[in-house]
C-alpha cells in the first residue's frame, strides 16, 4: 500500500472518529473524544493490514498456483474480531443505575466508529464521510427532536 494512502486513511479515521467523539465528550459521557478517534484508528490499521494480507495472499498463489489450495485468504476474519471486540468495549461503557440504564448511546457510537474505521481502512471513502456526517447528526439533532417525538408517543 502507497503510503500516501495510509496516511489518507488513518488521517481520516482520526477526523471522523475525532466528529463523534467530539460530540460524546461534549456530552461527558464515558468514552470520548480519544478513545472514539483510537478506536476508528485501530479497525483502519485492522482494515489495511487484512487488505495488504489478501493482495500478498494473491500474488503468492499467482506465482505459485500449486499453493492455491493451501493458501487461504479471508477479507472479513479480522473486521469480523474487531467488532465483536469492540461490542466488549462497549459494554464497559453501559452502567445500571437506580432502575435505569446508562451509555447504550456511547457504546452504539463506539461500535459504529469501529465499523467506519473498518471501511475508511478498506477505501470506503465516500460511504465512510457519509456515515460519519449521518452519525454525528443522528448524535446532535436527534437529541432535541427526541423528547418532543417520544413524550407524543408515551401514555
Amino acid at each position: 500500500m502507497h503510503p500516501l494512502q495510509i496516511v489518507l486513511r488513518l488521517g481520516l479515521a482520526l477526523i471522523i472518529g475525532g466528529a463523534i467523539g467530539y460530540e460524546r465528550e461534549f456530552k461527558n459521557r464515558p468514552a470520548g473524544f480519544r478513545t472514539h478517534i483510537l478506536v476508528c484508528i485501530g479497525a483502519t490499521v485492522i482494515s489495511m493490514i487484512q487488505e495488504d494480507s489478501v493482495i500478498k495472499t494473491s500474488e503468492i498463489i499467482l506465482t505459485n498456483p500449486i499453493l492455491e489450495s493451501a493458501l487461504k485468504a479471508d477479507i472479513g476474519r479480522m473486521g469480523a474480531q474487531v467488532i465483536s471486540g469492540v461490542g466488549f468495549l462497549g459494554a464497559g461503557t453501559i452502567m445500571h443505575q437506580k432502575g435505569s440504564i446508562k451509555g447504550l448511546t456511547t457504546a452504539a457510537s463506539l461500535w459504529v466508529v469501529a465499523c467506519l474505521g473498518l471501511a475508511i481502512g478498506m477505501g470506503q471513502y465516500t460511504l465512510s464521510v457519509l456515515s460519519g456526517i449521518t452519525v454525528v447528526l443522528v448524535l446532535v439533532g436527534l437529541k432535541q427532536f427526541e423528547p418532543k417525538f417520544l413524550d407524543k408517543i408515551r401514555p
